[in-house]
Parts: C-alpha cells; sequence; structure tokens
C-alpha cells in the first residue's frame, strides 16, 4: 500500500506528491516544519508540537492558512490513512509557490504537506552503546541573525557541523555558539549530569525549544532530579557525569564520549537510563488517539 500524503487539502498517493520547484521552501528553505511521534496509536505532544509550528510561523511572518483545530484533525487523518500505530511525522508549512527572488509578496499563498512513516533514528543497541560525539568548528546561527526558537526549514548551519562529524567518523555533532558556551546537537538538545542535576543550555543562546527537552524537564522532580538551565561550555561536557541528548526521533540517547574523552565511566549511566525509561513510559500514557477505540483513553 502506497503512503498518502497531505499536500494542500487532498490526500495524494507518495508518488504522485509534487511540490513545485517555484516554491519558495525548495528556492530558499523559506518555511517550518514539525516531526511529531506516534505511539501505540496516540499522537505525542501533538498540541505542543502545533503550539510551536504556529509560533515559527509567526516568528517568520508566515500565514498558515489552516486553523490550529484544521491542522490536527489534518494530522490525525493522515495517521489514520497510513493505518500507523508506530510512526514519525513530518509536517512543512513552506511560504509556498512564488518567483525567482526572495520576495515573499509574491508568494500568495503558504504550501501544507503532511507526512508520516516509521522511522528509526538509533537503532535499539545505540541506547545500550552510547554515542561518541565531537565539538563542532562550527558555530550556531546567533539568535539576532535565526533565532533557534524558530523550527525553519534551513538547516544548512546543523548539515555543516553534520558533516563535520560525519568526516570524523563519529555519531553527532555538539554546537557552541560565538561565546563558546554549549547550544545544542545537530538535531538534538543537550543534557549535562552532575550529581542530582540535569543542567541544559538556555534557548536564548540559541537553542530549539525543544518538546522532548521540556518533557524531560517535566519528569525530572518525580525521578528526584532537579533540572536547571545553566551556560555551560566545552569542559562541563569533559567533566560530566553523564551526558545525553533528547529528540523527539531520538528519544533520550546517552553519549559516552566527547572529543575522544570518556564522559563519566564510558557507559551509558543510571542517570540517563532511568531518564529514558520514564520518558518511554510517558509516552505508552497520553497522546491524542488516532483510532476511534482510543478515544477513551485520551488524557
Amino acid at each position: 500500500m502506497s503512503l498518502e500524503i497531505y499536500l494542500n487539502g487532498d490526500w495524494v498517493a507518495k508518488e504522485n506528491a509534487k511540490v513545485s520547484i517555484w516554491d519558495h521552501g525548495f528556492l530558499y528553505g523559506d518555511g517550518i516544519f514539525e516531526g511529531i511521534r506516534v505511539y501505540g496509536g496516540r499522537i505525542f505532544k501533538l498540541d505542543e508540537h502545533l503550539e510551536r509550528l504556529y509560533a515559527s510561523a509567526k516568528g517568520i511572518d508566515l500565514a498558515i492558512l489552516l486553523s490550529k483545530g484544521k491542522m490536527k484533525e489534518s494530522v490525525i487523518e493522515t495517521v489514520r490513512r497510513n493505518q500507523l500505530t508506530e510512526a514519525y511525522i513530518r509536517l512543512i508549512v513552506s511560504r509556498g509557490t512564488g518567483d525567482l527572488g526572495i520576495d515573499p509578496r509574491k508568494c500568495r499563498e503558504s504550501t501544507v504537506v503532511i507526512m508520516a512513516d516509521k522511522i528509526s533514528v538509533y537503532p535499539e543497541e545505540t541506547y545500550r552503546r552510547g554515542l561518541k560525539v565531537m565539538i563542532a568548528s562550527t558555530r550556531r546561527n546567533p539568535p539576532d541573525s535565526l533565532n533557534g526558537r524558530i523550527k525553519s526549514l534551513n538547516y544548512l548551519n546543523n548539515i555543516l557541523a553534520k558533516i563535520e562529524q560525519i568526516k570524523q567518523g563519529l555519531d553527532e555533532a555538539i554546537m557552541l555558539n560565538h561565546d563558546g558556551y554549549l547550544v545544542e546537537g545537530t538535531v538534538e538538545n543537550v543534557f549535562v549530569v552532575k550529581g542530582k542535576k540535569l543542567l541544559t543550555p538556555p534557548c536564548y543562546l540559541g537553542a530549539l525549544e525543544g518538546i522532548t527537552r521540556q518533557t524531560v524537564i517535566d519528569l525530572a522532580p518525580q525521578l528526584g532530579l532537579v533540572a536547571e538551565e545553566a551556560l555551560l561550555n566545552s569542559h562541563d561536557l569533559y567533566i560530566a557525569d553523564e551526558c545525553f541528548l533528547t529528540g523527539t526521533g531520538a528519544e533520550i540517547v546517552p553519549v559516552i564520549e566527547v572529543d575522544g574523552r570518556g564522559v563519566g565511566d564510558g557507559k551509558p549511566g543510571k542517570v540517563t537510563l532511568a531518564v529514558l525509561e520514564a520518558y518511554r513510559a510517558l509516552t505508552r500514557q497520553i497522546g491524542v488517539p488516532v483510532y476511534p477505540k482510543e478515544q477513551a483513553k485520551a488524557v
């Protein structure tokens, strides 16, 4: 069965889902997106993702013609039409079709695409083995140039750091800002564990306000942990008791090595694994149900 893709109000077969080459999302990366997970037939944190999507749109002065309510219905229907219970949703809104100039006024209306399919960012063994990462020489865009709180289609800054990591044969790269403070990974937020504290960079440095990041912050008290925002640098990574990355696709993934230096005892730590267990348990407890029989269980 071919996947059905939502494209500007219609559902079309994957093979027929096409966007104009004049679309400014393609030409200039002018647009925004969200990545959302489905667990057990429930869409995890859908409302939070939509809030961030519309905030990103406002941040780049992009008009989304669908209301939040209609967008929510369309996301649910896309998952339902593809009969998925475990999936990753990619929701994209571009400026729309225009001309070869960058003037956004030439784009009459935005393009909306919703895709849902299976995903595995990291194999399960990675969560037992952990990641080996590096500090990238590519610095994160400063917020006064392109605010990291906007989840835009323009990921070239992150991709350049990713290229560095690939060439070094490592699993991921961590990005600093121009003052040398830790910001985030190429596609994840980052946490440093010191004792019972979970330390993560403040978003004003240029990091995305991650949905998974916030979920970890909310889960911390029930695990006997304290989550705090803190200014961190590469040294803090080197001397951390533990380190982990967070993201919708990655979930909670341990870091065991930074720039060739072992983190903690060089294997996934107890705190990290406890956070991962609590997070995965939560994903099975709450969410927006996709199928009618689940309606009564909605939280």
